[in-house]
């Protein structure tokens, strides 16, 4: 092949483990527009949006009821309490009466008092002598089970309702979540197959992949989560300082000003831990290329004594590695410990002067007990809160990405009435062809040929000069700056390019095989191929005869890993493929250049029984086995600087003749 630009869009190449998920958007990565890019995706989610208000109702009852199930728990604690004070109370003021008397019915607390001695009166406490007031002295006083039962019950039910509420609107937001996703991604795909080849030639392949894989499950699991941990933590915050304010305003500024020091303790950890997390990152990348550059070319390694090179250097990385690694943890380590340290300190602070302000008849002990659990709760959602703003953060860099894939020019439109033929004859023309891949780099300089039906014509050069640049533009993975291409007589900006990629056939030096059977990829060049035609394109390519001997024949799966198959009988099923294409027109990359001669006999034996009868262009490297072409272009900085067949261009002693002779002195 040609030159590196030359290269990229011919065909999709095959990667390895270096051909990774490159731009993958990582943890606190920020979008360079945030408001722009929440705007579009909200903008984008917003087909949901009756689904989305009904999960936001459902979050906003859920949190509602569990906001509110602490406060009925402190109730039933206030009126265990209360029956009890009132048994002492009874039992206290009782106490004096004889053995066996029986008060009034009807006699309250008042009565008793209107005939108890002033002084004794006075000594009680002004609660407590309220209580004495309100109590009814005729019976004995009990604690309510029967009121506390229907308490609990009804917590039982705003618990299972709660759950309910919280389950549906999960359920709702995955489907919006899964749903999204799965539309982004289609969009993704089909926005590939719009996109010019001058978008692939500028960005790498894995960060396309990492915009279909990475970023778009970053938009859903932020979907799926964030979006309802946001509600339910703005409610939750909300609703328990609403709860904390009806129970004591003191223990309240008490609970929100242990906020600023969790906060600033936070804040100092994360940002000590944050240098030392990225160092980590680093390392990590770093050992992790180390080791995937060893084993990947391990025997060069060995062939070189470099084993003990490569175990120092890995030893140094991974010390490093232990290094940062090891400080990260330890100070991320932290946070819990110091956190569960200021929180207790507000337990003690409010259990201090919630005692305080129950002796002195101002709260509940139930009233304690529910600012406690209000207190355990109130710090969660406020982390949460700080959480989804760096996840937020991510979300946008990931939907930025994403929707500026979606929002790239597509390729240039078909014609709006375009011309279709059926079976191409093979009549070629190259008028006045001019090209670059950029508007200041021309590559293709004024090119005019005119290939006639059935001709063979060789495209030769040096590495950089054009050739595979000729076949882009043919096929239309580019189209042309000025001039024109035709196909027997029509320009194929006239044509869709279905319909003109349908008229070739490819045979590439790199070859390409998917994932799948023999019979698959022999048949991928013709949907409904039967397997009489699969066999017979099969015998034909020289591929019949090796794909018997393999295990399971045909229906032998082919992988990265299928070692029973060498490159040379790779070589030939792509042969077999095109010639099941059967297409008019053909072109063939040089593909011996990397096998043994015997098995060169046999690609090319396959390939001149693949090219009769048809149009064929042939990038040559080797110019051996070009000597049959009916025709020789010599290309040399994007100008056809010679042509015709090999006899003439070795008569005529010029740049051809200097090549052919170079190769044979070789």
């Amino acid at each position: 092949m040609d030159d590196k630009k030359d290269e990229k869009p011919l065909e999709m190449r095959r990667h390895g483990p270096r051909g990774g998920f490159m731009g993958m958007v990582g943890d606190g990565q920020k979008a360079a527009d945030f408001k722009g890019s929440m705007t579009k995706l909200l903008r984008y989610i917003g087909r949901f949006k009756r689904s989305i208000v009904v999960v936001i109702f459902f979050a906003v009852l859920s949190t509602s009821f569990s906001i509110v199930s602490p406060k009925i728990l402190g109730n039933v604690t206030n009126q265990i309490v209360d029956d009890f004070i009132k048994i002492v109370v009874y039992d206290k003021v009782t106490s004096g009466l004889p053995s066996g008397t029986t008060l009034p019915e009807g006699t309250k607390g008042s009565d008793i008092l209107a005939n108890t001695d002033s002084a004794i009166v006075d000594k009680i406490p002004a609660d407590q002598l309220e209580t004495i007031k309100s109590m009814d002295f005729s019976t004995r006083p009990t604690i309510d089970f029967d009121k506390i039962g229907q308490i609990l019950l009804f917590l039982v039910g705003l618990y299972l309702l709660s759950v309910a509420f919280n389950y549906t609107q999960s359920w709702i937001m995955t489907k919006i979540a899964q749903e999204v996703s799965y539309k982004l991604r289609e969009e993704v795909l089909q926005k590939i197959n719009k996109l010019p080849l001058k978008y692939f030639d500028s960005h790498a392949i894995g960060d396309v992949l990492s915009r279909i894989t990475n970023d778009i499950d970053t938009i859903g699991q932020t979907l799926n989560q964030s979006l309802t941990q946001v509600v339910t933590s703005i409610i939750t915050i909300i609703g328990i300082l609403i709860m904390m304010l009806t129970i004591s305003w003191q223990l309240t500024i008490i609970a929100v000003l242990v906020l600023p020091v969790s906060f600033g303790i936070i804040g100092f950890i994360v940002k000590s831990s944050q240098r030392l997390f990225k160092q980590q990152a680093d390392d990590l990348g770093e050992i992790n290329g180390h080791i995937e550059e060893i084993y990947g070319a391990h025997n060069i390694v060995s062939a070189y004594n470099g084993e003990a090179a490569a175990i120092n250097e890995f030893n140094r990385i991974n010390a490093n590695l232990y290094d940062s690694g090891w400080r990260s943890q330890f100070f991320s380590g932290l946070m819990m410990p110091i956190m569960n340290i200021i929180n207790n300190i507000g337990y003690v602070l409010v259990a201090t002067v919630g005692g305080w302000l129950a002796f002195q008849g101002r709260i509940g002990i139930g009233d304690i007990q529910a600012f406690i659990q209000y207190l355990q709760q109130f710090s969660q959602p406020v982390m949460q809160a700080a959480n989804t703003t760096n996840v937020l953060q991510s979300t946008a860099a990931a939907a930025e990405r994403v929707f500026e894939f979606l929002e790239e020019p597509d390729e240039v439109a078909e014609a709006t009435a375009p011309k279709v033929i059926e079976a191409a004859k093979g009549h070629v023309e190259l008028d006045h062809v001019v090209f670059g891949y950029d508007e200041d780099k021309v590559v293709i300089k004024d090119v005019s040929v005119e290939v006639q039906p059935g001709q063979k014509v060789a495209i030769v050069g040096p590495t950089g000069s054009g050739k595979t640049t000729i076949v882009n533009l043919l096929m239309r993975f580019y189209d042309v700056d000025s001039g024109t291409i035709r196909i027997d007589g029509v320009d194929v900006r006239e044509m869709t390019r279905a319909n003109l990629r349908s008229q070739f056939g490819m045979v590439l030096q790199d070859t390409w095989l998917f994932n799948g059977t023999i019979r698959d990829n022999v048949a991928y060049s013709k949907e409904g191929a039967t397997e009489d035609e699969i066999v017979n394109a099969s015998r034909l390519a020289q591929v019949d005869h090796f794909v018997h001997s393999l295990p399971n024949g045909y229906d032998m799966e082919l992988n990265e890993s299928s070692d029973n198959v060498s490159q040379g009988e790779k070589q030939l099923l792509t042969i077999a493929r095109a010639m099941l294409a059967d297409a008019p027109i053909l072109i063939l990359d040089e593909a011996t250049s990397s096998v043994d001669t015997r098995t060169e006999v046999l690609i090319q034996a396959a390939m001149n029984k693949l090219m009769e009868g048809r149009t064929s262009f042939i990038i040559a490297h080797r110019l051996s086995t070009i000597k049959n072409a009916d025709l020789i272009l010599v290309i040399r900085d994007g100008n056809i600087i010679e042509q015709g067949t090999h006899e003439e261009l070795l008569s005529q002693n010029g740049f051809y003749a200097e090549l052919y002779n170079s190769q044979f002195a070789e």
